[in-house]
């Protein structure tokens, strides 16, 4: 079954960690290549080349658990306590350095692929280098990833775009055409999901796609994103972007931990109302996605990162069923507990 996953950053890392534990599923991952905060900043301004962070984490997500613990650790170190060096990651230098003996960073994915054993495929949504640019109800214009995701205070968007054209990559429009599911999220809409959007070609090929579309919703509300919205105001604006109509979504039900939750509300977000509707064809499915460990932070991550996360367990679960519901009762059960196990 041919499971394509749009989008980058740690959520899509945490879906990955879970659905690759099922070896009947063909995974490929289309990334964001429009990050242009912390160490990518110097990777696309001072190494003309794309950013690599959402790449990096891809690569790890589907990395073979059995693989080399160290290599793994070293390719996900932070450097700390250095001025030069200061938030850059060690897999970010190898994966510059690789690019260069390997001539493309397409190349370089490939060989990394082949070195954290890999079980899946890890595809730039384009090879053109691009910015983000935001306009927003007062008429302010922002150019730049990093700005639009981390601004001083909340603005409506009015307008969001690129700076320039920028061509889907062949592999990430067959990814989609081939695609038996097509998975959107969770991530921030604004930086994450609708950038990958905006590429040419990318939302055509999901409306000719036979797959069926599954949203998986955010937990928390975000600055200069979805504030003040609802889940079906944010499902309206990411389904006008693709032109289409999502087929499944997943809600999280659960209760979000107490003490992450405080800092949520201190910084004037807020949970996400849940006024999502069953119909036109489209299945709304609640469950406790949420993860319940606390989330630590990397020395030198100088970031803003999310405290609250979906739990990678817990999204497995409802997905494969998702991915399943076609088949009768037996056969999905015995499908499930062998693809779970299988070496």
């Amino acid at each position: 079954m041919n499971i394509v996953l749009i989008g980058g950053g740690t959520g899509s890392t945490v879906v990955l960690n879970g659905l690759k534990k099922h070896k009947d599923l063909n995974l490929k991952v289309i990334v964001s290549m429009m990050d242009d905060g912390g160490s990518n900043a110097v990777v696309r301004d001072e190494f003309g080349l794309l950013p690599l962070s959402d790449v990096r984490k891809s690569i790890i997500a589907l990395a073979d658990t059995q693989s080399n613990e160290v290599l793994r650790d070293l390719f996900t170190y932070r450097f700390h306590g250095s001025q030069s060096m200061e938030g850059h990651t060690l897999g970010n230098l190898l994966m510059i350095a690789m690019t260069d003996i390997m001539g493309s960073e397409v190349g370089a994915i490939e060989m990394f692929k082949n070195m954290f054993s890999v079980r899946g495929d890890i595809i730039p949504v384009t090879l053109d280098s691009v910015r983000l640019v935001a306009e927003y109800e007062d008429g302010s214009k922002v150019v730049g990833e990093h700005y639009i995701d981390e601004p001083e205070h909340h603005k409506e968007i009015t307008k969001f775009y690129l700076d320039s054209n920028a061509k889907a990559f062949e592999g990430a429009l067959k990814a989609i055409r081939t695609a038996d599911y097509i998975v959107l999220g969770p991530g921030d809409l604004y930086t994450t999901l609708l950038p990958n959007l905006l590429v040419e070609g990318i939302t055509d090929e999901i409306k000719k796609s036979r797959g069926k579309l599954v949203y998986i919703t955010n937990l928390m509300s975000k600055i200069g994103q979805t504030r003040d919205k609802t889940q079906k105001e944010i499902l309206d604006t990411l389904e006008g972007y693709i032109g289409r109509k999502v087929d499944y979504v997943l809600v999280n039900n659960g209760r979000i931990p107490k003490e992450a939750y405080k800092r949520y509300l201190k910084d004037g977000e807020h949970i996400l109302q849940d006024d999502l509707h069953d119909g036109d064809g489209r299945l709304i499915i609640r469950k406790d996605l949420v993860a319940s460990d606390p989330i630590k932070k990397q020395k030198g991550d100088h970031l803003k990162r999310s405290l609250i996360r979906h739990d990678s367990e817990k999204l497995r679960k409802q997905l494969y069923a998702i991915f399943n519901r076609n088949k009768n009762g037996i056969s999905r059960i015995l499908n499930s507990f062998f693809s779970y196990y299988k070496d």
